[in-house]
């Protein structure tokens, strides 16, 4: 954060910023607001996960229990159904 302060809570830290938001509501301050006009680039993020050998070692486990893979998916189906 730079030498200023911010501009509504006075603060001069991003902790103090967030201890006076924490206490105080934006409606209490609406009328200093202004109109800002932002330009926003969302990229796609994607995130990789070795699924296979996840499952691999899940599956074992649970086949130790009793337990199948197409128990599993069925349940995880019925389960994400009701969501």
């Amino acid at each position: 954060m730079t030498e200023d302060k911010s501009s509504i809570s006075k603060a001069r830290s991003y902790a103090e910023i967030g201890e006076f938001w924490d206490e105080h509501g934006l409606s209490d301050f609406w009328k200093k607001t202004k109109k800002v006009k932002l330009d926003v680039v969302l990229e796609p993020e994607a995130t990789y996960y070795f699924v296979e050998r996840i499952c691999r070692r899940r599956s074992i486990r649970w086949n130790a229990k009793g337990v199948f893979s197409d128990t599993l998916v069925k349940n995880r189906a019925v389960s994400a159904e009701k969501a």
